[in-house]
Order: structure tokens, then sequence, then C-alpha cells
């Protein structure tokens, strides 16, 4: 079953490896595909979790990427309502990396929060993820902070 928004806003499109690949501010999902992406970019076991739940509440928006009716990447716009906003939860299909996909969810991710009057993008990041961050979608570094309220790993 598909979840959607209010308003699923503009749709972008851009040809990759033979098929074209859509993307969509505040797109259509499942919340278990999103979990599904999740779980295989961040390494875990897919969980009961409501995605759309989650954003609908708490973000700015976000953007899907679709090659034909498959969700390929996603990534999660949180804000402050004002000024700040934070680039989360940044995922693209293993068999969909290395083609521009996630800097193109992040460009338009950065587009949308300008359009919202917002100020400042955010992200944190593993330091693997450096390059792509820095070099491909133009963040630079800055001084941050942060503190793990859970214990883990």
């Amino acid at each position: 079953m598909k979840e959607m928004a209010g308003t699923s806003g503009g749709r972008d499109t851009t040809s990759a490896t033979g098929t074209t690949v859509t993307y969509a501010w505040r797109g259509e999902f499942d919340s278990a595909a999103v979990e599904a992406l999740h779980a295989e970019g961040f390494d875990h076991k897919p969980l009961a979790y409501d995605w759309f739940g989650q954003v609908t509440r708490h973000s700015l928006g976000w953007v899907c990427a679709y090659r034909e009716a498959r969700l390929i990447g996603f990534v999660n716009v949180a804000w402050d309502g004002a000024a700040h906003a934070f680039i989360l939860d940044t995922v693209v299909s293993a068999d969909e990396r290395g083609h521009g996909v996630g800097a193109r969810l992040v460009a338009l991710a950065r587009q949308h929060a300008r359009d919202a009057g917002c100020e400042w993008l955010h992200v944190d990041f593993e330091p693997e993820l450096r390059r792509f961050y820095f070099d491909s979608c133009g963040f630079t570094a800055a001084d941050a902070g942060v503190i793990r309220l859970v214990p883990g790993t």
C-alpha cells in the first residue's frame, strides 16, 4: 500500500543506465520500502517502523528516488521550523550507488529547504561518507558536537 503526504510536490527526471530515475519531493512511499532501504544501507535487520508517520509529523519533507515503480533512494529533511534544516537517513539501494542518485536526492533536499526559507542545511555522517557529502554534495566542514544518549556499539 502506498502512503502519500498531502502534496507530492514537483518531479524531476534524469536518465541513468538506460532507464529513468524519477525524484519526488514529499513523494509517495511505503514505510516497509523505506525501512528495507534503511536496513540495507545501515546494516541492520528491517524493523516495523512507521517512516511515513514520522516524516509527516516531524519533517520539512523528504525526497524519494524511483526507478520505474521501485523506491531506490530516500532522504529525510528534518528542521527546526525556522532557519535550520537537517539531512537524515540518506540511503540508496546498493545496486544503484555510484550513479549520482544520492547526490541528486541531497540537491533536491537542499533546494526545497532553501525554498522553505531555511538558511542552513546540516548533516552528520560516518567518516567513509566524507567525500560524498563534501565533494558530491557541496557541504563544508564545521565544528559540531554530539552526545550519544543510548549506550550502543
